[in-house]
């Protein structure tokens, strides 16, 4: 007699508070994972970016070299450099172990938002609050960008990179995809005000101007500020969040709504969203002091994880476990599932 296959364990969500690290950096702007999760970066108001292993809360190097508070950094695919944009409209690249400034790029005019490597981790590109991501080569010595991507309206909020696709996120309302491959950019409108079903339209076109496809909404939908953009980890769909306090799933290659995700505040400040490390469930922060995860399918709220009582500025989520990283004003929270047991050993 063949007994049946036990069903597979649903996937656990980190709501354990393991460590609490007091950062020392005023309020921290952005954290983040390096590329396989065993450290992170927190990014500072007072102008440091730091390095952490944050399962045993211990403080590795210090980055100093920014001249106003950093917002975002970006760790190499192979751990020997970082990147890092802030408030002195600065892109600054990093030696990690060294902890000594490689390269400043000067150029943008406004704040710098955001920052990313490509996969080869030979360019950055850094989005502004000056409507324009730069890309920055990192082995030339010339001080200009090699490619300024100029289509957005207004200050671009987000950026996310593939092997072959940026994906920018803009306060004029649009999720841009720039097709590196094909030469393509395919611009996504996001309607603040539109019920489910009609929540984005979209334009297409190459970068040398001409159409190469057109689905505009009739008539145009009110754009909402976009605050997050990222790619689900099997790379078929976009999520974004915008100041209507809504998270939308979109598919990557049609534009088609395939979801909405409410519950959570966002009115007022760029807050981070992502997908969890298997695409099981959608992450945000609040402004109300909790993150929230939905189930990505039935678009049901999973959990409300409280974290404390002020904004939830940040969040990362470890790329292969269960393990969730929150920013709330000078500290850094790390999470893991209920069933996890901290390893004993020495920081």
């Amino acid at each position: 007699m063949a007994f049946p296959e036990p069903k597979p364990r649903g996937p656990e969500l980190p709501q354990k508070r393991l460590k609490t690290l007091d950062c020392g950096q005023g309020a921290v702007r952005a954290v983040r994972f390096n590329v396989d999760g065993n450290y992170c970066l927190t990014c500072g108001g007072d102008k440091t970016l730091k390095l952490w292993n944050p399962l045993r809360g211990t403080l590795l190097r210090t980055y100093s070299g920014h001249g106003y508070e950093v917002l975002d950094a970006a760790g190499s695919f192979d751990n020997s450099s970082l990147c890092s944009g802030g408030g002195d409209k600065a892109v600054v690249l990093w030696d990690v172990a060294s902890g000594q400034v490689v390269r400043k790029f000067r150029g943008h005019a406004g704040k710098v938002n955001t920052v990313q490597f490509n996969e080869e981790a030979t360019v950055i590109l850094s989005g502004s609050i000056d409507s324009s991501i730069r890309c920055w080569d990192c082995r030339s010595r010339r001080p200009e960008p090699v490619q300024t991507l100029d289509e957005a309206r207004d200050g671009v909020s987000s950026v996310k990179v593939s092997d072959h696709e940026v994906l920018a996120g803009s306060v004029d309302g649009r999720v841009r995809r720039y097709d590196l491959r094909k030469g393509q950019l395919f611009s996504d409108y996001v309607g603040s005000e539109c019920g489910r079903g009609c929540g984005a339209g979209r334009e297409g076109g190459d970068r040398k101007g001409g159409p190469s496809l057109t689905r505009l909404p009739t008539p145009p939908l009110p754009p909402g500020p976009i605050t997050c953009t990222c790619f689900s980890r099997d790379g078929q769909c976009t999520l974004v969040s915008s100041l209507d306090s809504t998270l939308r799933l979109l598919d990557k290659d049609t534009g088609e709504l395939l979801g909405e995700y409410t519950g959570h505040k966002n009115r007022e400040y760029k807050l981070d969203c992502c997908l969890s490390e298997r695409d099981t469930h959608v992450v945000s922060c609040s402004e109300d002091g909790k993150v929230f995860f939905w189930d990505l399918v039935e678009g049901a709220l999973a959990l409300a994880l409280p974290v404390g009582p002020g904004v939830v500025q940040s969040l990362a989520y470890h790329p292969t476990e269960p393990c969730l990283l929150t920013a709330m004003g000078g500290s850094v929270q790390c999470w893991r599932e209920e069933a996890y047991e901290a390893e004993d050993g020495p920081g």
